[in-house]
């Protein structure tokens, strides 16, 4: 799951950004307002960390943004701020959630977790796809009751695969939502051939079907045919 940042003081930042990828998100980050708008305008994210007060802007002018770009990323809003008129107006403006500072990492970690669950799982903690079914909370794959072992990108590409099933995922999405800000140093998408490959074999050999197909030219397409 990607997750962006939006935070101006640095050790903040830095603390979120540490506690985000040991729970295995990927996260990318940032400290400005222009930076912000930039991604949110060329990115999809799981979740957007979003702090009010930043350098060159307000959050809640990001918000709007998202609103006319009519984007669905789930939106958490941090900031010193604990008036009311601030998380009304924060909500209104299509955030999921306000958390006043000072918090607890872990509580953000549930938080940014629920919304995630709200928004790709229709706040299921548990998806099925035929004989496959993924435990969210505990990241666990099982296929026919037989539990198969992913690696962290394997998991996350199985996710994304069975949260947009039926639609066809070009190369570069796929990059653009498993490696975020490393996206653009691959020479190639080889390394997405390679994953797509050991996430098949896997799930072969656990009794899976065969349901991801490669789209000549595109991508691949996670469906039944």
């Amino acid at each position: 799951m990607k997750i962006l940042i939006i935070e101006d003081e640095p050790s903040l930042n830095r603390e979120m950004v540490n506690y985000l990828e040991s729970q295995q998100y990927l996260c990318e980050a940032v400290t400005s307002y222009p930076e912000a708008l930039e991604k949110i305008e060329c990115f999809l994210y799981d979740c957007i960390v979003l702090d009010i007060m930043l350098p060159g802007g307000s959050g809640l002018e990001l918000l709007k943004q998202l609103k006319v770009d009519r984007k669905t990323d789930g939106v958490i809003i941090i900031s010193a701020k604990g008036e009311l008129d601030d998380k009304i107006l924060g909500l209104r403006l299509g955030a999921d959630d306000y958390l006043t500072k000072p918090f607890y990492l872990p509580e953000l970690g549930m938080r940014i977790e629920a919304i995630i669950r709200r928004k790709n799982f229709q706040g299921n903690t548990t998806i099925e796809f035929e004989e496959i079914h993924v435990d969210i909370a505990a990241k666990v794959v099982e296929v026919n009751g037989q539990s198969i072992v992913l690696t962290p990108k394997e998991y996350e590409l199985l996710l994304y695969f069975i949260v947009n099933k039926n639609r066809v995922l070009s190369k570069n999405a796929i990059t653009s939502h498993l490696w975020g800000d490393y996206a653009d140093s691959y020479g190639s998408y080889d390394f997405i051939y390679t994953h797509v490959k050991n996430l098949r074999k896997k799930l072969l050999q656990a009794g899976s079907a065969d349901y991801i197909h490669s789209i000549y030219g595109t991508g691949y397409k996670f469906s039944q045919k």
